[in-house]
């Protein structure tokens, strides 16, 4: 269990945080540390198989959750989803690894689901006091940081996420002055999303661990950073 977050104080206690993805590696860990934190009226983990039915490939299912969740006072979203390989498909090493199918998958997941999160889920933040959506991005998808190549899909998928937020907090910050959408690059979290490619060497930290790393950094970001792309441990990224 996480220990008690009292850096959660910037958020006023008035409201609910939202986890996408909580049934994942990390998205379980940002569930406990949130409901540990005693700082939300309540948390609502949301995942394709649990009761919330939130399933980002299904637009007709992330306007229902929305809609689920109207009256409510979001204080915090965290989309914790994301499709890096399965059972079938694996990051490309090369062109010759090109797959339209694999392809389409990962832009799905990675940038057109959690596009329509903030579409339907930033309008319901509240317009007074601190409210943030954060995102889950990666350190690959900087296209100024990429000297190795690869990963085609998966680089190129969160860098079109990137994107998506820096002009979704463009556009929030017309009316929700006091409010932010972020991305955030997670670090190498222990998960099987990342025990393929855990090698040695790399800081690999169990979710609990950096799901607090982040609690904390985003306790600590304003609205003046708002459309930012930040580390677990509160650095800016490059585009």
């Amino acid at each position: 269990m996480a220990q008690n977050l009292d850096a959660l104080s910037s958020f006023p206690d008035d409201g609910i945080a939202v986890v996408a993805g909580a049934t994942g590696g990390i998205g379980s860990a940002f569930v406990r540390a949130l409901e540990a934190s005693g700082r939300f009226t309540r948390v609502v983990a949301a995942a394709r198989g649990n009761d919330a039915r939130l399933d980002l490939l299904d637009p007709t299912a992330i306007a229902g959750f929305a809609r689920s969740l109207e009256g409510e006072r979001i204080r915090l979203v965290i989309d914790a989803t994301g499709f890096l390989h399965d059972d079938t498909r694996m990051p490309e090493k090369s062109w010759r690894d090109l797959d339209a199918d694999h392809m389409a998958y990962s832009y799905a997941v990675n940038a057109i689901g959690p596009a329509l999160l903030m579409q339907h889920l930033l309008p319901l933040l509240p317009r007074e006091g601190k409210a943030a959506f954060v995102t889950l991005s990666a350190k690959v998808g900087s296209i100024s940081d990429n000297r190795i190549g690869g990963w085609y899909s998966y680089r190129a998928s969160k860098a079109a996420l990137n994107q998506i937020v820096r002009c979704a907090a463009i556009e929030l910050d017309r009316r929700w002055r006091e409010a932010l959408c972020v991305a955030m690059h997670p670090g190498t979290v222990h998960s099987p999303l990342t025990q393929p490619f855990a090698k040695s060497g790399l800081n690999v930290r169990e979710p609990d661990v950096a799901a607090g790393e982040m609690l904390a950094v985003i306790d600590g970001l304003t609205a003046e950073e708002s459309g930012g792309f930040f580390d677990y441990r509160g650095e800016r990224l490059p585009w």
